[in-house]
């Protein structure tokens, strides 16, 4: 038995509602017009049924502390630097404006491994979402725990090279610079209150990332808008992304997409071609 077996199907159930408020809020952080009819754009559900820990319960790093409590969802793992590595979203049915929510969130595997930065621990969340009472979106999350890093580490990710992104053989592909503006509203909009995200001394000098790293889950609905600008809203049945290595705040962000066989593959790249983010999809 490993020693976080106890914490395997641990459950917490959450509600909420997908008022107007919240529905304006989304749009106009990416700048999206309302829906007609008024069902929201795929990515949303990032938004519904976020952390509702007190702020006497965060961590340094800005996340609900972790420890041997029955509120304590997630394991006391002794690894500070949490990160979402992937998501493998199953889309069921659109989330519309006004929608009652409901989400159960269930811890299905924790994994211990080596890696070349210390030990890591994988946790894998499973959330079903429904809308008045429907099954909607079925998450499986994949969530990485790390050592902390040394103080003096070499920023991550390295200076932008000489190279640069070759949109050659991509079928739809748009660059953007998220701002510290972005990336608040984001951060407010999914009450993340990770502070790589907003906190510039914290996210260099105690995670040495070399500025704040665009959230992983932002990157994800950016790709969704873009696969909705090439096939129409809430086309996806499926969606599956990576994180493959960090995004920086206020430098240039391609996004690339093109059908591949019989899937949809996306992508995301700094300007000297780097991939920060590996995605997937399938079409209904």
């Amino acid at each position: 038995m490993g020693q976080w077996d106890s914490w395997i199907g641990r459950e917490v159930r959450q509600s909420d509602r997908l008022d107007e408020a919240l529905a304006a809020r989304w749009l106009a952080t990416f700048d999206l017009v309302r829906p007609q009819p008024a069902l929201m754009p795929q990515g949303i559900h990032f938004a519904l049924c976020t952390p509702e820990a007190p702020t006497r319960r965060l961590g340094l790093d800005g996340h609900p502390s972790r420890d041997d409590s029955p509120q304590s969802f997630f394991p006391p793992v002794s690894q500070p630097r949490r990160m979402w590595a992937a998501s493998d979203i199953r889309f069921r049915a659109p989330l519309a404006i006004g929608a009652v929510v409901s989400r159960t969130s269930r811890i299905v595997s924790i994994t211990e491994r080596d890696g070349a930065s210390g030990q890591l621990v994988f946790v894998e969340v499973e959330h079903e979402t429904s809308a008045n009472g429907t099954l909607s979106v079925i998450e499986k999350q994949t969530l990485v725990y790390r050592d902390e890093a040394a103080p003096d580490a070499p920023l991550s990710p390295p200076e932008p090279g000489q190279g640069s992104f070759d949109g050659t053989g991509w079928d739809r592909t748009r660059t953007l610079t998220p701002s510290e503006t972005l990336l608040f509203r984001y951060s407010a909009l999914t009450f993340n209150t990770h502070r790589i995200h907003y906190d510039l001394p914290y996210a260099r000098d105690v995670e040495r990332y070399r500025g704040l790293v665009v959230h992983g889950p932002l990157i994800a609905s950016l790709l969704l808008q873009l696969a909705a600008e090439e096939f129409g809203d809430n086309r996806l049945t499926r969606f599956n992304f990576r994180a493959v290595s960090p995004a920086i705040c206020g430098e240039p962000l391609t996004l690339a997409l093109r059908q591949s066989g019989d899937g949809i593959e996306l992508g995301s790249f700094a300007s000297d071609g780097r991939q920060t983010v590996k995605a997937t999809a399938s079409l209904a």
